[in-house]
């Protein structure tokens, strides 16, 4: 065996991790993940989207946002539950466009449905997965693009091209 390959391309250990079966209790854990991914998921897509990139949880019920009302600047999390609706009904440009940081996230949530029912059914782990990528390879980026998005989105704002039509 080559030891400059990864284990995971080798196909050693394969015994070992296909023996290896979560309990009950974490395949519990990663149905409630899933289910609950699940129902943002299907609640965004019962939410009318916003005309104007802005305000879909008001819906809700849920108060405006006092950042973007008392400084005229939308706030870093202006605009998801809108892009969270525009991708719960498959527009992935809208929902890109109305706040990228806000279809990343949703993109994240329906992979979590998957893996969440991946775990549940198969009791396989999929922590193993995750250390093969270390922290700073994905969530440094991820902070960077959530900074570029909340950018984005006080451009489109301030110049009056927000929301999706």
């Amino acid at each position: 065996m080559d030891p400059s390959l990864p284990i995971i391309y080798t196909g050693a250990g394969n015994a070992a991790s296909s023996a290896q079966r979560l309990g009950a209790a974490p395949r519990a854990l990663a149905a409630l993940v899933a289910l609950s991914c699940l129902s943002v998921l299907v609640l965004a897509s019962r939410l009318p989207p916003s005309p104007t990139g802005v305000g879909s949880h008001r819906a809700l019920g849920l108060e405006s946002c006092q950042f973007l009302e008392s400084t005229g600047v939308p706030c870093m999390s202006c605009g998801m539950t809108t892009s969270f609706t525009w991708f719960a009904r498959g527009n992935l440009l809208a929902s890109l466009y109305v706040q990228p940081m806000g279809a990343v996230l949703a993109a994240m949530t329906a992979c979590c449905v998957w893996a969440g029912l991946y775990v549940a059914f198969t009791g396989r782990p999929v922590y193993r997965l995750l250390r093969l990528a270390p922290g700073r390879y994905y969530l440094i980026p991820l902070l960077m693009f959530a900074v570029l998005a909340w950018g984005w989105k006080i451009f489109i704002h301030l110049n009056g091209i927000d929301g999706w039509r």
